[in-house]
């Protein structure tokens, strides 16, 4: 989607100055695109909600898990995901990143929603495709040896990962569930929290996940 604005935000603790953001949108020459990035969350509300305003579509990924599994046996509770290698959801930074996404994800998604009005919102990539407008939501896995060396190249890595894996028409995600496996979805939780939907089946579908590459393979390319 050429004229689709992306952004990807790297949670973290706004205090401490560990939030950022980064997006490519298109610019006003045909075809072309520039880089916006900050470290202002209000800011990337106002960039995201100016798009929707104007009728173009965008999309918006989160650097924290937004679902998490729900096994059918009691052994598997707190397992990492499928593709989460040793990074698990459950283990020390992602269950932080975890825990400040809830908020923080379901602060932006309702300012947005307070700035842009009533809009579409899609977990499923192919659906947004053919709507060709409204809001589509993300995850950005940018853990290990994928890390940066700030919050704005981490939220950089993550829009990457995003613009790597939507070149295919219908792209996999990262990181799933075994099929035995139910996901309890915190990002269809925020949205709904946040006056998107009230749509309870949203809570049970997890979203796409975009995995960075690591940060040598990066700076070769």
């Amino acid at each position: 989607m050429a004229n689709c604005a992306v952004y990807c935000a790297d949670i973290g603790s706004i205090a401490r100055g560990h939030f950022a953001w980064c997006g490519r949108v298109p610019s006003r020459r045909r075809g072309a695109s520039e880089r916006v990035s900050g470290r202002d969350i209000g800011a990337l509300v106002e960039a995201v909600a100016t798009h929707l305003r104007s009728g173009q579509p965008a999309a918006l990924g989160f650097e924290c898990p937004l679902f998490v599994p729900i096994p059918p046996d009691s052994e598997s509770l707190g397992r990492a995901r499928m593709g989460e290698s040793s990074r698990s959801w459950s283990a020390a930074a992602g269950a932080a990143a975890l825990a400040t996404g809830l908020v923080q994800v379901v602060w932006v998604l309702r300012e947005i929603r307070r700035s842009a009005g009533a809009s579409s919102v899609f977990l499923d990539w192919p659906k947004f495709k053919r709507s060709g407008q409204g809001l589509f939501l993300w995850e950005a896995f940018v853990s290990g040896e994928a890390k940066r060396d700030s919050h704005v190249a981490d939220a950089k890595a993550g829009l990457r990962a995003f613009e790597k894996a939507v070149k295919e028409s219908s792209p996999d995600s990262a990181v799933t569930l075994p099929v035995d496996t139910q996901a309890y979805s915190l990002l269809g939780a925020a949205v709904i929290r946040a006056g998107w939907s009230s749509d309870v089946k949203l809570l049970s579908e997890p979203c796409l996940v975009f995995k960075a590459d690591d940060g040598r393979s990066a700076r070769a390319v």
